[in-house]
């Protein structure tokens, strides 16, 4: 049994998905999260200022001493995931990977959209994964400008979201596209939105298995919290409007820590 804290990251409240499917499944887990929300969105930066960011984030919940951290952003898992476990060894680490490979498994089209931030498109992880697991089906990425901002607003069912939502995907779909891959932890707040305006196209998010895999690792290492569990938070700016649009999501952190 391990009390520590699971640490967990992302600019905004997009991580906050994966922070929810862990704790439905381990109530007893303690998740420590922060929110860079001085540097919201990560997506358009380049790739060396997000892994910096990610870096400094790091270095901040190792010293709230957390026992395994998951990178719940996908733009940070594509510019910095392999470096933090080269820098870390010691700390596991769990990163978002876009997923593709049950996209491509399940489609019957054999067409499937991965909608995510330009970070994310542009970075080698993706093309990994497509090269491994996207053989035989055709993979249209979509840059998802605003979609982000949007969610962090606390809009995701606003009119003018399904606006944007109809105008990115709707090309695709109209061509084949039968699946969507979330590509970014900020579009899961989207996967009910899509499924109402495009019905019978399936939406694949991994905010759960990454979740399972972080505690998969724990059970690994018999690191399991005894509880009491809860989710408190860490905004890098304005935690209190964090919190806010956090409830407006539906997710109420337990208690706030200061960023410093």
């Amino acid at each position: 049994m391990d009390p520590r804290p699971v640490g967990m990251f992302d600019s905004g409240v997009g991580g906050l998905a994966v922070a929810r499917a862990l704790l439905a499944a381990a109530p007893a887990e303690r998740v420590l999260y922060f929110a860079d929300t001085a540097w919201f969105p990560y997506g358009p930066r380049p790739a060396a200022e997000v892994r910096k960011r990610a870096f400094a984030i790091t270095h901040r919940l190792l010293a709230s001493d957390v026992k395994l951290i998951v990178v719940a952003c996908n733009t940070a898992s594509a510019a910095a995931l392999a470096e933090l476990r080269q820098a870390f060894p010691g700390v596991p680490f769990v990163g978002m990977v876009p997923g593709v490979k049950p996209a491509a498994e399940q489609s019957r089209s054999k067409h499937v959209v991965v909608l995510a931030t330009e970070g994310t498109l542009d970075g080698d992880l993706l093309e990994q994964v497509v090269a491994e697991f996207g053989r035989g089906a055709q993979v249209a990425r979509v840059v998802g400008r605003g979609l982000a901002e949007a969610v962090e607003r606390g809009e995701p069912d606003a009119p003018a979201t399904r606006a944007r939502l109809r105008d990115l995907l709707g090309p695709e779909i109209s061509r084949g596209a039968d699946t969507v891959v979330l590509g970014c932890t900020h579009y899961a707040f989207l996967g009910p939105v899509i499924t109402q305006e495009f019905p019978g196209v399936a939406v694949i998010d991994t905010s759960e298995p990454v979740a399972r895999r972080a505690l998969d690792l724990l059970d690994a290492a018999d690191a399991r919290s005894p509880g009491p569990g809860g989710l408190s938070v860490i905004a890098s700016l304005d935690p209190d409007g964090f919190r806010a649009r956090a409830a407006r999501l539906g997710i109420v952190p337990a208690a706030q820590e200061a960023a410093r």
